[in-house]
C-alpha cells in the first residue's frame, strides 16, 4: 500500500506533467508587412522565448502580479506573472527584458522592476487587462545619442537608457485617463505626448509634464 507521502509524490508528478509544458507568455506576434525598423529582418519577428512555470506559485494566483505587453516595433507579445508572493520570477523578467530591448540594435538591459510595478498598478487602477502597447522601453546610449543628433527631442540622460522608462498606451483607455491614473500613483515621472499617442512613465522623481 502506498503511503501518504507516496501519494503526494504521485500527485506532484501529475501536476508537473500537466503544467510543465504551459508557457506563461502569449507569444503571438503581429504580422509585419515590412522589415522591423533598424533590424533588417523581413516578415514576422522572432518570438520571445516561452516562460516555464515558476516554482514559487501558479501564475494568475491572487498573490501574483500580472503584466501584458505588446512591442509595437517588433510585434512581440508577452503576458506573464512577473512577481509572485512578493518575489520576482526570473524567467518572466528575462522575457520582459528581451521584449523591451532596443529593437534598433537588439541590445538588452534589465528593466527596473519598479517600472513593471508602475505599469501593473496603473492597469489595475484603470481596471484594464489589455496589453500595454510599448513604443519604447530600453534605449541604448548609442540610440539615444543618435536620436538627439536628429533632433528627436530626447533627454541626454534619459531614464530609457537605464531601463527605467517606457512610452506606452493602453487599448480602450484614453491617453488622458492613463496619464491621470499614473499621476495619482505618485511613483515616478509621467509625461503626456498626445501627438505621438503615448504616455511616458519612469521611476525617477515624482513629476509630470
Amino acid at each position: 500500500m502506498a503511503s501518504l507521502n507516496d501519494n503526494d509524490a504521485v500527485d506532484r508528478r501529475r501536476f508537473l506533467r500537466l503544467f510543465g509544458g504551459v508557457a506563461l507568455a502569449c507569444l503571438a506576434p503581429l504580422p509585419l508587412a515590412a522589415s522591423v525598423s533598424g533590424s533588417g529582418i523581413l516578415g514576422a519577428p522572432a518570438l520571445v522565448p516561452a516562460i516555464k512555470p515558476s516554482v514559487t506559485g501558479i501564475p494568475g494566483a491572487p498573490d501574483a502580479h500580472l503584466i501584458s505587453l505588446l512591442n509595437v516595433n517588433t510585434g512581440e507579445r508577452l503576458s506573464c506573472a512577473y512577481r509572485e508572493k512578493g518575489l520576482l520570477v526570473p524567467d518572466a523578467t528575462a522575457a520582459i527584458d528581451r521584449l523591451l530591448r532596443d529593437h534598433r540594435n537588439d541590445e538588452i538591459k534589465p528593466i527596473d522592476p519598479q517600472l513593471l510595478d508602475l505599469l501593473h498598478d496603473a492597469a489595475s487602477a484603470l481596471g484594464s487587462d489589455e496589453p500595454f502597447h510599448v513604443v519604447c522601453g530600453y534605449r541604448s546610449a548609442a540610440t539615444n545619442a543618435a536620436m538627439r543628433r536628429r533632433g528627436a527631442g530626447v533627454a541626454k540622460h534619459s531614464y530609457h537608457i537605464n531601463g527605467r522608462a517606457a512610452d506606452v498606451s493602453l487599448p480602450g483607455v484614453q491617453l488622458a485617463q492613463l496619464r491621470r491614473a499614473a499621476r495619482d500613483l505618485k511613483n515616478g515621472g509621467v509625461g503626456y505626448y498626445p501627438g505621438s499617442r503615448f504616455v511616458h512613465l519612469d521611476t525617477g522623481p515624482v513629476r509630470s509634464w
